[in-house]
């Protein structure tokens, strides 16, 4: 993943040979307003004029809009469930079925263009839980576990699913590598698809630790049931 503000196209480009030139296979460039997303073309395009075929990645928090705008540029668009269609208001709710049911479709309202508009293109989707962002409504069914995660990705994939769209894949991110590969355990017990193995730096001052998968690169994938 790149570092630098996606409206920087010349450091955007730059940035993304320079994995590439240390052997990155796909690259992710983060698109958190739609103004982003739009400049996706001018960096795909300048990386292609330069003859950099790596497929891109636009990374999306909170904006469906800003994901239908990248979709037009970028091979994949990842998603983060827990955010997509939900901001965070660390509300306590019991849910009754029809509540849940209920939120679900709004889910799905929300979500279902894009999938449409990567069909249409030929897109891939990311579906991308994170441990820590996951929405109210699955930390007040599920909690903060494992299994909350793993249906909270479910949620968005059974959209798809429902639209004839397979062209996705999974990760399961997490600070704790238990609880990351807890979370492949379970999913693979459900479904049969390719995940990234990804594992969050997150320390202290006073704790330092390295406990990323790969910093700046998304290049190895590994059957979920290697596991």
């Amino acid at each position: 993943m790149i570092t630098c503000d996606t409206m920087d196209t010349a450091a955007s480009v730059q940035q993304t040979l320079d994995l590439v030139a240390v052997g990155c296979q796909i690259v992710r460039i983060t698109a958190p307003t739609v103004k982003d997303a739009a400049n996706l073309k001018n960096i795909v395009a300048e990386l292609r004029a330069r003859g950099c075929l790596v497929p891109i990645v636009a990374d999306i928090h909170f904006k469906p809009e800003a994901a239908m705008e990248a979709a037009k540029w970028v091979e994949m668009v990842r998603v983060n469930p827990g955010n997509y269609a939900d901001s965070k208001k660390f509300a306590i709710k019991e849910y009754t079925d029809d509540q849940y049911a209920a939120e679900l479709k709004r889910i799905e309202e929300k979500f279902t263009p894009l999938v449409k508009l990567c069909k249409e293109l030929g897109r891939a989707t990311r579906i991308g839980t994170n441990h820590g962002s996951l929405s109210d409504r699955i930390m007040n069914r599920f909690g903060d576990t494992p299994l909350g995660m793993v249906e909270s990705a479910l949620e968005f994939a059974r959209i798809a699913r429902a639209n004839n769209f397979h062209n996705f894949k999974f990760s399961m991110k997490s600070s704790n590598p238990k609880v990351m590969i807890e979370c492949y355990r379970l999913l693979v017990a459900r479904l049969d698809e390719l995940g990234r193995i990804g594992i969050i730096r997150s320390s202290r001052g006073d704790r330092g630790g390295r406990r990323r998968g790969w910093p700046h690169q998304e290049r190895h994938w590994h059957r979920l049931a290697a596991l």
